[in-house]
């Protein structure tokens, strides 16, 4: 018998179907499961987008970043500061026919749809479908404000969803008008341009409200690319798309077939309204932006529209700009031509020329400009290069290349080996624009080379210490540091009038003689100081004013020694001088650093009569609404004329727009004696000695060139009544300049041809003569009277009471001066080395 341990199942298949429902069931439930979870997933996410979307009010008080503008002297606009160059103007100012053609190339249903097109969505889906790639987008111009204004750049389905979210939004809280009022102030359309009227002024030089129908069908073509359909660039691509825009206007019915056809055979005129050329302002601006950026912020500055209105004159400092560059190029092609930048390959060719012509923002090179091109071909019989400049030919002669020497042409790709310069094919070099390119051919170059020599040129009115001009290196693209005002470096002679001026108020005058030989001071070291004359000449006896009008070493020295180089370095810095000074006798030399704006204001000092002036470069800021947030006044000055009367005057120059007169007083440093028979020892400097390039003035001009050792720095400060203006020439990485590389080569030339622009609207005039100041012959050999007649007798200036009481062979006797104290014949102030009293606590 058999014993089973439980009841046996009578049907085996029932368990069995039981078992198989199960599996079903589990996939049901799964399914069911994971749908929720998906739906409540996607309710979560829509929830989520709709709680994280910006807020579409805010569009309401609609406020884009606008440009802050910087204004000249006579309130003119000089420069820019933005992140996004934009004037907004009311939509009630934009021409309806510009509105019509934005929305016939961009938006046809604009005014049907309530933020989303979605037969646009449907046309275009099938469109890509079809093409297997996206050939069509399907944004709204409502939906193209939403990703501008409230969503970042990103391509993703997420920022698609939240695009049109927002852009129904949008829809319900404006009024079609409000947003093209946005559209058209927000929208880039290529050359730096965002919104319809700053692109109205790059492409076309109007006003918004002055396009014809053909200008703006152009500018409604740009939303698509506006580098590709660029009327500067691409004017037969931009005329393309122009003819697109017009039969879309007419197929929307918003103008004539006629009206079409006539737009499309309007002749289009390239013309940039240029308001202001930020590179020759490049430094000056950025002087100004860093203050500003101090005072208000970045936010403020860049986004806020600003108005700011500054010292600085848009010529002088067009001029300033052009004299640099040309100085510098003339100083950096004695040196002689360096050769090619760089040798291309012929595969190259194509792709550095494409970088090149990406970088070139007009439709044909500009005159007198200069740009980087390539070698494709020569003819060395003729003595020619053909010249690519991006998609631009051109040729180069011999002729347009002779300061470069013998340079050979070289008929074979790369570079080639061996003595002497050549230009094979594929060779890079620098070209100057003689005649502009005709259809982008036909140009003519002239070899040109990039200065590796920088230069500072500062000038400013010394009756108030506006800066009228500034420039800070050759480019600001290349180099950002500003060496009128960030560099220091050693003046060398251009130092020396700041020495004789410290020794006139010491007693000394321009007969006093010195012995110019040879000399020798003990150093501390092993080996004595024996200063040496720059041109190695010792002349014997000489004057202050011969020492200081050929510059000479040995006598400059001597004279610092005689009055103390203590009382040297207190005299500099009454002048305004901050930088450390040596404590020893190379001061007189020039050997302790200052900036070209710090020397050119103390010079000053001189060109004012006696007065310290504070350089300053803004007089006004007011806010987008036109409320004041600060403003400087000119400071103002006493002018003396030759009987003593002081006059409370402005500056001889106009007064910054926007700056308020009756501003704080100078303050009185030196006695006007002393400026005024300073500024003539000067003058003979110009007309006689180191500074001689500066009498193509034509007009009284005071200055003073410097040299350093081994021609390491060159200067040259000088000023007429109503400007003072200093420059600066030398290497970064301090090296020697070479031939031609002295103050009144290199530095002088860039100085007077500033100054030639800067004061050709300024009337000429002689430097005021104090009535304090005399004048006597005398013997320059001796320092004593001399007679009318005396062979080599001169005329030379005196503070009343200093000058010479005696003839040669004669005994000096006391001068008859109610100032008298002693029997020198000196007045009491320049005894105790102070200003006379009626010029104190003025």
């Amino acid at each position: 018998m058999t014993l089973s341990s439980g009841r046996q199942n009578p049907n085996p298949h029932h368990v069995n179907r039981r078992r198989g429902k199960n599996p079903w069931k589990f996939v049901v439930i799964t399914l069911v499961t994971l749908g929720v979870a998906g739906l409540l997933a996607v309710f979560g996410y829509f929830t989520y987008l709709y709680a994280s979307l910006p807020k579409v009010d805010r569009l309401a008080d609609y406020r884009p970043p606008i440009v802050s503008q910087v204004y000249g002297d006579d309130g003119s606009l000089v420069g820019e500061f933005y992140l996004e160059r934009r004037t907004v103007v009311p939509v009630e100012k934009i021409p309806r026919k510009l509105i019509q053609a934005f929305v016939s190339a961009e938006d046809s249903n604009f005014y049907q749809h309530r933020g989303l097109d979605y037969l646009g969505i449907a046309r275009a889906a099938v469109k890509n479908l079809l093409s297997l790639r996206k050939k069509e987008g399907a944004s709204t111009i409502t939906q193209q404000v939403a990703k501008s204004m409230l969503l970042t750049p990103e391509k993703s389905y997420s920022r698609k969803f939240k695009e049109a979210i927002l852009a129904t939004r949008m829809e319900k809280m404006l009024s079609k008008d409000d947003i093209l009022y946005i559209y058209l102030n927000q929208i880039y359309l290529g050359g730096g341009s965002y919104g319809v009227q700053v692109a109205a002024e790059t492409y076309f030089g109007k006003n918004v409200e002055q396009l014809n129908l053909a200008e703006m069908a152009m500018l409604a073509g740009l939303p698509k690319a506006p580098n590709t359909y660029s009327p500067i660039k691409h004017l037969d691509r931009a005329r393309e798309r122009q003819a697109y825009v017009l039969e879309r206007m007419v197929r929307e019915g918003y103008v004539t077939q006629a009206e079409a056809d006539h737009a499309r055979a309007t002749p289009i005129v390239i013309k940039s309204m240029k308001k202001v050329n930020n590179e020759q302002s490049a430094y000056f601006l950025e002087h100004i932006r860093i203050k500003l950026e101090d005072t208000y912020g970045m936010d403020r500055l860049y986004k806020e529209g600003l108005k700011v209105y500054t010292t600085m004159n848009a010529e002088m400092q067009k001029g300033a700009f052009e004299a640099v560059v040309n100085g510098l190029k003339n100083v950096d092609k004695r040196q002689g031509f360096r050769g090619a930048v760089k040798y291309l390959v012929e595969s190259e060719v194509d792709d550095f020329c494409k970088k090149i012509e990406d970088g070139i923002d007009t439709a044909s090179l500009k005159q007198g400009s200069t740009y980087q091109g390539v070698v494709t071909a020569v003819d060395p019989a003729k003595g020619e290069a053909f010249i690519r400049v991006g998609e631009r030919t051109g040729i180069i002669s011999r002729k347009n290349m002779a300061w470069a020497g013998k340079v050979q042409f070289v008929n074979a790709w790369g570079k080639q080996e061996g003595k002497g310069k050549s230009l094979p094919l594929g060779s890079v070099v620098f070209v100057s624009v003689l005649t502009p390119d005709a259809n982008r051919q036909g140009a003519v170059f002239a070899l040109d080379q990039e200065p590796e020599a920088q230069a500072a040129l500062v000038a400013l009115d010394p009756l108030t210490g506006a800066v009228k001009a500034m420039v800070g290196g050759y480019d600001f693209r290349r180099s950002q540091f500003n060496r009128a005002v960030q560099a220091k470096r050693n003046p060398g002679s251009a130092f020396k009038p700041i020495i004789y001026a410290a020794a006139l108020d010491k007693g000394l005058t321009a007969a006093t003689t010195f012995d110019d030989s040879p000399v020798e001071y003990e150093s501390g070291g092993s080996k004595a100081w024996k200063p040496k004359n720059y041109d190695n000449i010792y002349r014997g006896i000489v004057t202050m004013r011969e020492a200081l009008t050929n510059s000479i070493n040995v006598v400059s020295v001597k004279i610092l020694e005689q009055i103390g180089v203590g009382d040297a370095i207190d005299y500099a810095k009454k002048l305004g001088i901050t930088s450390p000074l040596a404590a020893n006798l190379t001061l007189a030399l020039g050997s302790s650093s200052v900036t070209p704006l710090e020397l050119t204001a103390a010079y000053g000092v001189f060109a004012s009569g006696g007065y310290r002036t504070t350089p300053y470069v803004i007089t006004k800021v007011e806010d987008a609404d036109g409320r004041v947030l600060e403003e400087t006044a000119p400071q103002v000055i006493p002018t003396f004329t030759n009987q003593s009367t002081v006059t409370l005057t402005d500056a001889s120059l106009p007064p910054a727009s926007g700056a308020v007169s009756g501003g704080p007083a100078a303050v009185p440093v030196i006695a006007p004696e002393t400026a005024f028979i300073i500024t003539n020892l000067m003058e003979s400097v110009v007309t006689s000695g180191t500074g001689q390039r500066a009498r193509a003035l034509g007009r009284p001009v005071a200055g003073k060139t410097g040299t350093t050792n081994d021609m390491k720095d060159a200067w040259f400060v000088g000023y007429v009544p109503q400007l003072v203006a200093g420059v600066w020439v030398g290497y970064d990485q301090e090296k020697s300049l070479g031939a031609g590389g002295s103050g009144g080569q290199a530095a002088a030339p860039i100085w007077t041809e500033f100054m030639q622009r800067a004061v050709a609207g300024i009337p000429v005039r002689d430097f005021s003569q104090p009535a304090d100041v005399t004048f006597a012959t005398i013997n320059p050999r001796t320092g004593r009277l001399a007679r009318e007649g005396s062979p080599g007798a001169i005329q030379e200036c005196f503070i009343a009471g200093t000058e010479p009481t005696a003839y040669d062979g004669e005994q000096d006797t006391p001068a008859a001066d109610e100032n008298a104290s002693d029997s020198e014949g000196l007045p009491d102030w320049v005894r105790a080395g102070r200003l006379p009293r009626r010029y104190e606590n003025r």
